[in-house]
C-alpha cells in the first residue's frame, strides 16, 4: 500500500456552510488520518494522509463540498509536518 500525505487550501464560499464537518466526515469514510480547520482569510486548510487512492477521492469530494458551499479553487501542496492518528476539526488559528 502506498501512502501519501496532501495539503489543500480550499477557497470559496467555505465557511459558515458545514465545509469542516463534511470535510471530516467525508476523510473518515476513506480511513484518512488528518485534519480541518477554518483560516482567517477566509479558506479552508485540510491536512490528510493515507492510500493514495483515498487521498486522491478525497480531493474530488472537497471540490463537491456540502451543498450550500462553493469551492472556488484548491491549491495543493505536499505537507511534511506531524500528524496523529485520525481525522480532526481543528481550531481556528486567529
Amino acid at each position: 500500500m502506498r501512502v501519501m500525505t496532501c495539503h489543500y487550501l480550499v477557497s470559496g464560499r467555505v465557511q459558515g456552510v458545514g465545509y469542516r464537518y463534511f470535510t471530516a466526515r467525508e476523510a473518515r469514510a476513506l480511513g484518512l488520518d488528518g485534519w480541518v480547520r477554518n483560516l482567517p482569510d477566509g479558506r479552508v486548510e485540510v491536512v490528510a494522509r493515507g492510500e493514495v487512492g483515498a487521498v486522491e477521492a478525497l480531493l474530488g469530494r472537497l471540490w463537491q463540498g456540502p451543498p450550500i458551499s462553493k469551492v472556488a479553487d484548491i491549491e495543493i501542496g505536499p505537507w511534511d509536518g506531524p500528524l496523529e492518528g485520525g481525522f480532526a476539526i481543528q481550531r481556528t488559528p486567529w
